[in-house]
């Protein structure tokens, strides 16, 4: 008896997946490796211990509890919104970003989380490689065992840059507002929090369009994220202008 066509068509189906669960693990698996390598020659020219000493220790270092509270929150829902509860890695995050990426046939999309992107701008360059990738991923789970949440929270507001120059929370309040972190108001928190998707493109000197823009972007995340209600982040815009 002849099997059906859609029995050979659901047979080709799977064998078709198979094969490529295959290929993919293959390539995640010498990437990975090769990731590794690079993740330990990293850490061992450069402890994390020593990296995060070299921070804290900089002139002008803002430290957790001298931060707004909606500037916290801010951050949060708009870069990593499961950054309290994962390990350093967000594997959901990952998953969507790999997906999208395929789909696409190019990298569109990191999934990084806070923790990784210290990872990436304290070890390794911007470019965009699967084995770097993965040293990131080694390395920010490495991170999140040294560090508490709120050290690593710490880290990047003070390393990441907002643009017009201005590397960190504390230059970058008093370069564009002219006020210590603590004496931000929430529009003017909402607005830093933003700037670092894209510093040059959002930065309130040249672009004030462009932040405000992406003002109402940082908001809705957080209104997501059940941090402010709608009404708050339209009072918030209200404010401001």
């Amino acid at each position: 008896m002849k099997k059906k066509p859609k029995s050979l068509i659901k047979k080709f189906v799977l064998h078709l997946f198979a094969a490529l669960f295959c290929i993919i693990a293959v390539v995640f698996l010498v990437f990975g490796i090769k990731g590794y390598s690079m993740y330990r020659d990293a850490v061992t020219a450069y402890p994390i211990p020593q990296m995060v000493s070299s921070i804290q220790s900089r002139e002008n270092f803002v430290e957790y509890e001298e931060l707004p509270t909606i500037y916290i929150d801010a951050v949060i829902s708009v870069e990593d919104k499961r950054f309290e509860s994962h390990c350093g890695v967000d594997f959901i995050a990952i998953g969507r970003a790999v997906w999208n990426d395929i789909k696409a046939m190019s990298f569109v999309e990191g999934g990084s989380t806070i923790t990784q992107q210290i990872a990436k701008n304290q070890y390794y360059t911007q470019e965009k490689k699967l084995e770097r990738k993965f040293a990131e991923i080694f390395t920010a789970i490495e991170l999140e065992k040294y560090c508490s949440k709120q050290e690593i929270f710490e880290l990047y507001v003070n390393t990441i840059y907002f643009g017009d120059g201005y590397y960190g929370i504390y230059d970058a309040a008093k370069g564009y507002f002219g006020k210590e972190p603590s004496e931000l108001s929430d529009y003017e928190a909402i607005m830093l929090a933003g700037l670092p998707n894209a510093p040059s493109a959002y930065s309130p000197s040249t672009n004030p369009e462009l932040a405000h823009s992406r003002m109402k972007i940082v908001l809705s995340k957080m209104v997501e994220c059940d941090v402010i209600t709608q009404e708050e982040a339209e009072v918030i815009l209200t404010d401001g202008k």
